[in-house]
């Protein structure tokens, strides 16, 4: 909604925030990394799109915090916002729920209990067609005693004075069979990724490792240069993503075709460093 005064001044929510803004000289990228919120939320607030921010209490954080921002009223922002019509949002508290069917939950006791009498009856008649005949235990190797390995040699005939003597096959078997078994080798510990960021100008940067840690958000000044060490995936936010070089693990990372077209980037670095687009999270202000 917007009214003009009877100087022409825009009385608007969106038009006197736009207006503010403008006199800032901030673009939409600028106001929304300075109130740290996805260039939507702004939008929506300029063009008065209030059902796409949410809940009122977000809607009155937002106004707030965007008036504070460029140097408005809040106070006459919210009295206007009181003041205008808004569509009536369902109250889900209010849902009627159904009752709970009687007849049904009678039922099914019967129904658990045929499938009870089943599952008995079917082990039941295969515990009796089960076969007679049990499994019968190999017979153990018997190991040759030292009184009969002389007499294994002497009917050996063939053998002279000077070869060894034959040894039996079962003791050549356990001979030969090893005293220890070794396990897998353990797995390498995994590496921690690094990620290198130069800055040709300021941007807005928020950059989290595979556990949700944060290893860098603000706004960073151009000239400035960072190098981070987390565990991959990175998931990386940049409000000024031209601005911004990236090297992973030493080689560059090009954003490419997940820029926006207002210049931000939310980025998916693998452990590879391949790159993809994460899902943008939408920030509600208090």
């Amino acid at each position: 909604m917007t009214v003009e005064a009877g100087g022409g001044e825009p009385r608007g929510i969106g038009a006197r925030l736009r207006t503010a803004r403008e006199k800032r000289a901030l673009t939409l990228l600028q106001a929304a990394e300075r109130l740290h919120l996805d260039t939507r939320v702004v939008e929506a607030l300029e063009a008065e799109d209030f059902a796409a921010l949410g809940a009122d209490v977000y809607v009155r954080g937002h106004l707030r915090r965007y008036a504070e921002a460029v140097g408005e009223s809040p106070a006459q922002l919210l009295e206007l916002y009181s003041s205008a019509p808004h569509a009536a949002r369902p109250d889900l508290t209010r849902i009627p729920h159904r009752e709970s069917d009687e007849r049904g939950a009678r039922l099914l006791l019967p129904a658990l209990l045929l499938v009870v009498g089943f599952a008995l009856a079917g082990s039941l008649w295969w515990l009796l067609t089960l076969p007679g005949e049990k499994a019968r235990p190999l017979p153990a190797e018997r190991t040759p005693s030292a009184a009969e390995v002389p007499a294994a040699q002497a009917a050996a005939g063939g053998a002279t004075a000077g070869e060894p003597a034959a040894v039996p096959a079962a003791a050549q078997g356990r001979a030969a069979t090893p005293t220890t078994m070794r396990g897998p080798a353990p797995a390498g510990a995994a590496r921690a990724a690094r990620l290198e960021l130069t800055f040709s100008a300021a941007s807005w940067v928020e950059i989290a490792d595979a556990s949700g840690r944060h290893l860098l958000q603000g706004l960073i000044d151009g000239g400035s240069m960072r190098t981070l060490s987390g565990s991959a995936p990175l998931r990386v936010v940049l409000g000024n993503a031209p601005a911004v070089a990236l090297r992973f693990n030493g080689q560059p990372v090009l954003p490419g075709a997940l820029v926006r077209r207002d210049g931000s980037a939310h980025l998916l670095i693998d452990n590879d460093g391949r790159v993809s687009a994460a899902a943008p999270r939408l920030a509600h202000g208090n």
